[in-house]
């Protein structure tokens, strides 16, 4: 993954000579790129140069590029022009971007569980990576309204490109012997395998009880939750609004009636994970970063 990113600052025909892959003109380019993908941001949050302390000589090289007062000199300038402000979280303080350091710890937990001793092309490498990428995008967040017809959520992608993201539905290639797989079958496999993964440990996160140890309210009618199911495509979030709950003698709802796009049904509560906006059980905080949610006044 780190090489990969290093990749995007190669430039062998820089200034510097044919030797030297690492400049702030390749990093300005990647940004350029960057821009040109996502759309120009407003602030840009990034990492200390200490981070970059390895043993390699690339990391090195990359440290020291970063720790050039002309190479940051060059990045203001660049940033200021475009209206960018470009911000670092202190030194040695990895845990100021805890919110993206979490999503990169997860990804690179099963990336390396996934991929293990496969080697693939660059071209494959990289379609991988932004297909993990969309999946990180396609999270749901929270409700998009309050229409009980409307089961619509907000995305991390929504904020990139304005509109939930969508693939290609491939076959199922996970249960299949891997030397009858081509290439690009392959590449298929090791993202249906992250998929399964990573979207079951974070519906495991968002379905979290404190069992027996705390008390906590019944699932809201009117609540947009994610059905737990097996064998669902990349980038598939079984959605559906919660229309009634059914309660025990003991007063407690272990059974929820749900709509969704085909219809309504019944699932046991312990099958349903509410969004993270729903769970009130959760405080909003503000983040250590000096980033917020906006509203309008």
């Amino acid at each position: 993954m780190l090489r990969f990113f290093i990749r995007l600052f190669r430039n062998k025909g820089d200034i510097h000579g044919p030797g030297c892959w690492l400049s702030t003109s390749a990093f300005l380019a990647a940004l350029n790129r960057f821009v040109s993908l996502r759309g120009k941001p407003k602030t840009i949050w990034s990492d200390n140069a200490t981070n970059f302390v390895g043993a390699k000589n690339e990391l090195a090289e990359l440290r020291r590029l970063f720790k050039s007062s002309s190479h940051t000199e060059a990045i203001v300038h660049q940033c200021l022009n475009d209206g960018i402000d470009w911000q670092f979280i202190p030194p040695r303080s990895p845990h100021f971007g805890g919110l993206w350091e979490a999503a990169i710890k997860s990804a690179k937990y099963h990336f390396k569980r996934t991929v293990g001793l496969s080697v693939l092309t660059f071209d494959e490498l990289r379609t991988l990576t932004c297909q993990i990428s969309a999946i990180f995008n396609s999270r749901p967040l929270c409700p998009l309204s309050e229409n009980p017809d409307d089961i619509e959520v907000l995305t991390p992608a929504h904020f990139l490109t304005g509109a939930p993201l969508t693939s290609f539905v491939e076959p199922d290639v996970t249960l299949i012997n891997l030397n009858r797989l081509d290439r690009w079958q392959r590449v298929s496999r090791i993202l249906q395998i992250f998929w399964e993964k990573w979207s079951k440990e974070y519906l495991t996160i968002l379905q979290q009880r404190a069992k027996w140890s705390a008390s906590k309210s019944n699932l809201s009618v009117g609540a947009i939750v994610l059905i737990m199911e097996e064998n669902v495509p990349p980038l598939k979030w079984q959605l559906a609004r919660v229309i009634d709950t059914i309660k025990g003698n003991d007063g407690v709802s272990r059974v929820a009636v749900l709509k969704f796009s085909g219809g309504t049904t019944r699932r046991a509560i312990k099958k349903l994970c509410p969004l993270p906006i729903e769970d009130t059980s959760v405080e909003t905080q503000s983040l250590p970063t000096g980033a917020g949610c906006l509203e309008n006044s």
